[in-house]
């Protein structure tokens, strides 16, 4: 297999290494569906993103749900069309796949009638190969991969480490210039990934991939952490780059290294204080330099965006703060209760929008309300959470308003489903319609009938109590 070129610039004193790849203002909208109404701005999945991946790098792509990350990874290899911007592979504008580059992605995605060297061998059959060279390929990028001994085994016999090992080898078998990889680890247990991460940063910097950089799309930040040279840290709504840091030498990339935890604890205080100037956050950390220039921070989406979470987890957050103290590490919170960062960044958000905690400089810290909250019984708690949802969530208050004065008392979702898509993508308003609605139920504000698709004021004299 060929050899991928040396890491050019680690001894300072190698020139530049040449860019590979690179992306230029791209940014994407979602696709709407019908005409869009007149004035309202298209939504945008990511907003003018401009990246340079060059030979030797291993990047890593963080961010929070709706930064776009997977899109972005999509975009760079072809397989979508940005809306506007171009993708350029060693200078020259690229349109459809980029046969330099092969993807693994968090399913196996493997055939089951087919064998291991079969399923391999799938990825050489748009090449001009003879029978043998095709053999000879995947079974070299079998072997190298781990999976000598297992050729003519079928998926349904290999574990999920090993069949993610499949996926490597196919997408190694094809020798690309770039290797993609989007979430490659987070199905399967946390020893098997562990384990993968670490024989894959092994051939990586033992030059034994025939690939000149890799680009990881994860939600992990001890793996970002851990394997990658540059993190690019992305802000949401819409996606952008909003600041690229330098990871550690990897002598440091340890969890029990003290320049670990702080650069790990940076990057939560970055993605957990999306309003923050990203200066003023590596003034507080005292981080090492960022590698690139500070991209200027986005505005906002001009729209409420509300975290798709179940109050019940709220609850449990705040509960287990309360019993911190009131004040509680992100990071440790994290682990604690064994979510990655996008499984609690969006809890972390609720907290925030309801004005029950306030994160502070990489914690959690609970407000005077989030203490009540987290005090009070089970008929206290959702009273508090019909009042603080009733002033803060302006969905909630306009679908309230609209029951009391309607004679009836029952409202349609199909205005509000409207309204929702001017601003968000077709799935995504349907699903910030069903947080409003699992909400306002559990705060009692409305009732909702699902097959007629209305809201219903059972006792709008309780709304005026309240």
């Amino acid at each position: 297999m060929t050899q991928r070129v040396d890491r050019s610039g680690q001894d300072g004193t190698a020139p530049p290494a040449p860019v590979l790849l690179e992306a230029r203002r791209v940014s994407k909208v979602y696709a709407a569906q019908g005409k869009q109404p007149r004035g309202v701005r298209p939504p945008l999945v990511l907003d003018e993103v401009d990246l340079q991946i060059a030979s030797g790098d291993f990047v890593a792509l963080l961010g929070p749900s709706g930064s776009g990350k997977s899109t972005l990874l999509r975009i760079l290899a072809g397989l979508l069309r940005p809306t506007s911007g171009q993708v350029l592979f060693r200078g020259v504008a690229q349109h459809g796949p980029n046969p330099h580059l092969a993807i693994v992605f968090q399913s196996f995605a493997l055939f089951p009638w087919l064998t291991v060297l079969q399923n391999v061998e799938l990825g050489l059959q748009a090449q001009e190969l003879t029978r043998t060279q095709r053999l000879r390929r995947a079974l070299a990028a079998i072997d190298t991969i781990g999976l000598d001994g297992f050729e003519d085994a079928y998926p349904k016999e290999l574990s999920g480490g090993m069949r993610q090992r499949v996926g490597f080898a196919r997408a190694l078998v094809v020798e690309p210039e770039l290797l993609f990889m989007d979430e490659p680890f987070s199905a399967l247990d946390v020893l098997t990934a562990a384990n993968l991460r670490k024989e894959l940063l092994s051939l990586w910097r033992q030059q034994k991939m025939p690939t000149r950089a890799i680009v990881l799309v994860t939600h992990n930040i001890d793996e970002a952490v851990s394997m990658a040279d540059r993190i690019l840290v992305l802000g949401a709504d819409p996606g952008h780059i909003r600041v690229e840091l330098e990871s550690l030498p990897s002598q440091q990339r340890d969890p029990r290294v003290e320049a670990y935890t702080r650069l790990v604890d940076l990057i939560y205080r970055i993605m957990t204080s999306p309003q923050t100037d990203i200066e003023t956050l590596l003034a507080q950390a005292h981080p090492r330099p960022p590698k690139g220039p500070l991209t200027p921070p986005k505005p906002a989406r001009p729209y409420q965006t509300l975290p798709h979470v179940a109050i019940s987890d709220v609850t449990g957050l705040i509960e287990l703060v309360y019993t911190s103290g009131d004040r509680e590490d992100l990071y440790q919170l994290g682990r604690d209760l064994q979510l990655e960062v996008d499984e609690l960044l969006p809890l972390v958000d609720a907290a925030d929008l309801l004005n029950l905690a306030d994160p502070q400089e990489g914690d959690l810290v609970l407000t005077e309300i989030g203490k009540r909250f987290a005090e009070a019984d089970v008929l206290e708690e959702k009273q508090i959470f019909r009042q603080q949802a009733l002033a803060r969530i302006g969905m909630l208050r306009h679908i309230v308003a609209d029951l009391e004065q309607d004679e009836g008392h029952t409202v349609s979702e199909d205005g509000y489903l409207a309204q929702l898509q001017e601003h968000f993508s077709e799935d995504e308003a349907r699903a910030q319609l069903e947080t409003v609605i699992d909400w306002g139920r559990y705060a009692e504000l409305f009732s909702y009938v699902e097959e007629r698709g209305i809201f219903r004021l059972e006792a709008p004299e309780t709304q005026e109590e309240a």
